[in-house]
């Protein structure tokens, strides 16, 4: 996507080459994809372990508890503050955060993952408290920064976020007292709110880069441009969402949840996405978006008839689907970007693409009896595979210098 601020940028660029520390500190990114990748694996592998009977986590939450909170509040906040942090100076022509500070903010979304690790060893409130250190410290520098630069139009982003906040709260206080809160209201808001930055997100960048690439290779049709359909579909999605995380079996919801996903559908396929198909880190965006309409679909059918489409199956289309293979695809985009690399997907790459959306379809059917322990283990490994392969990958692209851009 062109810069819409290219002097912001020139801002940006300078004051990363002026820092001469460690270059994992150089850009937001950098340190937060990093682990964002490594806790992907590393609490799949705990998981994993856990599933086998063996307890390795000294949680108070019961083991989906806490593996559903890490996957949605742990590994997706550091994927989300990454893209904040990148995103943010971007917008406001300010000065990115970096350094020692950036090296804190990291720090405190380590302790929160360490924290939740022997949560049953710290009080509950503590717990609380060190694990939202992070998403709050982020929300309040990301709000002094839009304020500042009076960048009005994404103040609903930074709304989105604090929505993403309340429910990751809700979900402590829910295991706090003995809930389950895998099944609970916070993580359905909490999951609503990051469905809704990729629904907002996505609009604004999968379209542009994809016109901007089918300009430079000469190609015929373009996407349609932002209008009132997606203002539309993205208010529809807002009252369905916070509808289903108040009220998630209510049978009203069910056809409303399949208008909304034809509308999400629709949409994409505006954006003529089967045009990309020669370059992974193009249609890897859309297909990371196709899992929004179709986890809408399949929720809507699930409250229909949960036995003929399990609520689990449905909500893995969402978590590891629309969360898991869209951040995948911003997180390798940002990171070639701002590193001044090629805007391309090689074979190592879109293998690990293939890898990541075979593991949601696996844990998709999973979700069934009969099929729930082999593939679901399975889907497991592709994980695992995924995202060992993506972190090697980008290691030195993150924790090496930048290459200077010109502009």
């Amino acid at each position: 996507m062109a810069d819409p601020h290219p002097s912001n940028t020139r801002n940006s660029s300078a004051r990363v080459r002026r820092w001469t520390g460690p270059a994992l500190l150089s850009f937001g990114y950098r340190p937060l994809f990093l682990g964002a990748g490594l806790w992907a694996v590393l609490a799949m592998v705990l998981w994993l372990v856990e599933l086998t009977g063996t307890r390795v986590l000294a949680t108070h939450l019961d083991p989906i508890g806490w593996h559903a909170h890490e996957m949605l509040f742990g590994y997706l906040g550091a994927a989300l503050a990454g893209f904040m942090l990148t995103a943010v100076p971007n917008w406001t022509g300010r000065l990115p955060i970096l350094g020692w500070p950036l090296a804190v903010l990291t720090g405190l979304w380590a302790v929160g993952r360490a924290v939740m690790l022997i949560s049953a060893l710290v009080p509950g409130p503590l717990v609380m408290a060190l694990d939202l250190a992070f998403p709050l410290a982020l929300l309040a520098m990301s709000l002094r920064e839009v304020l500042a630069g009076r960048n009005w139009k994404n103040l609903p982003l930074l709304a989105l976020f604090s929505l993403y906040i309340l429910g990751n709260a809700l979900f402590h206080i829910e295991g706090l007292n003995g809930g389950f809160p895998a099944r609970g209201p916070g993580l359905r808001l909490g999951l609503s709110a990051a469905l809704l930055l990729i629904t907002l997100v996505g609009g604004r960048v999968i379209p542009s880069f994809t016109r901007n690439w089918l300009v430079k290779q000469g190609q015929e049709g373009r996407p349609a441009a932002l209008g009132p359909f997606d203002l539309i579909v993205f208010a529809a999605s807002v009252l369905v969402l916070l509808g289903w995380s108040v009220s998630p079996t209510q049978t009203a919801l069910a056809p409303v949840m399949l208008l909304v996903g034809g509308g999400h559908l629709l949409r994409l396929l505006r954006w003529k996405g089967w045009l990309t198909r020669g370059e992974a880190l193009l249609w890897v965006l859309h297909m990371g978006y196709l899992f929004v309409p179709l986890g809408f679909v399949a929720m809507g059918l699930s409250i229909l008839d949960p036995v003929a489409l399990p609520y689990a199956g449905a909500l893995h289309l969402w978590m590891a689907g629309g969360i898991g293979v869209m951040t995948l695809a911003i997180m390798s985009r940002a990171s070639l970007a701002h590193a001044g690399l090629p805007l391309h997907a090689g074979g190592r790459l879109t293998l690990v693409y293939h890898l990541i959306i075979g593991s949601v379809l696996l844990r998709f059917g999973g979700a069934y009896p009969g099929a729930d322990g082999w593939a679901n283990h399975l889907s497991a490994l592709l994980w695992l595979a995924g995202f060992a392969l993506f972190t090697v990958h980008y290691w030195p692209v993150w924790c090496t210098k930048p290459v200077p851009k010109r502009f």
